[in-house]
């Protein structure tokens, strides 16, 4: 990913936080004729090391081409919006857009059976930590025959890119304009929270 000094966010507890707001992501690896893309919900962790969690339905090409030590990229986006050039200053402005969005570049894991739940535990903690009690009370040959369907991994993270474009290279008034014009509708609310953290 392409960043820009002015925008690259090197704060990894900020960064990990953003994962967690924005956890649905885009597994991307190397495919047989393009590259393979999934959109999966992630659960993270940074206790000894950032790993993320998730996984496939066991029909997807992606889980049948991935083998344990490739390498892999995840993509969270969080939220953007276009930027008209009428909010600058000076008419010799072009349009642009702000956003952010972070790379977690690391290595792919294929789990085991016994590491199956434990990734499927992971997951529920995340979401959904009331669900656990109604999951443990399933009938066991349907639980069985779910996770049958499936491929568990993880992905220990070896690298994070962050990109926070939210006009820093802009002027006082010109971010504060932005930011205030943002924060007016639903649609960008957040990207003006974010703008005002910066």
């Amino acid at each position: 990913m392409y960043v820009p000094p002015h925008f690259r966010n090197e704060n990894e507890p900020e960064l990990l936080d953003f994962i967690r707001a924005h956890s649905f992501g885009l597994l991307v690896s190397n495919g047989m004729e393009y590259p393979s893309i999934t959109h999966l919900p992630f659960a993270v962790e940074n206790e000894k090391a950032i790993v993320l969690w998730s996984h496939f339905a066991a029909a997807n090409p992606q889980a049948k081409e991935l083998k344990t030590g490739d390498h892999v990229t995840v993509v969270f986006s969080g939220p953007h919006s276009y930027i008209s050039p009428s909010l600058y200053d000076a008419k010799e402005n072009v349009p642009t857009w702000n956003y952010i969005a972070v790379h977690a570049h690391g290595t792919y894991h294929a789990c085991t059976p016994e590491e199956k739940d434990m990734v499927l535990d992971k997951m529920i903690q995340s979401y959904e930590p009331a669900y656990a009690e109604q999951y443990k009370n399933l009938p066991e040959e349907y639980i069985s025959k779910l996770k049958n369907g499936i491929v568990a991994f993880t992905i220990r993270v070896e690298k994070l890119q962050g990109k926070y474009k939210l006009s820093q290279n802009k002027k006082p008034g010109e971010i504060e304009r932005i930011t205030e014009h943002l924060a007016g509708s639903p649609e960008t609310h957040d990207l003006s929270e974010y703008m005002k953290r910066k």
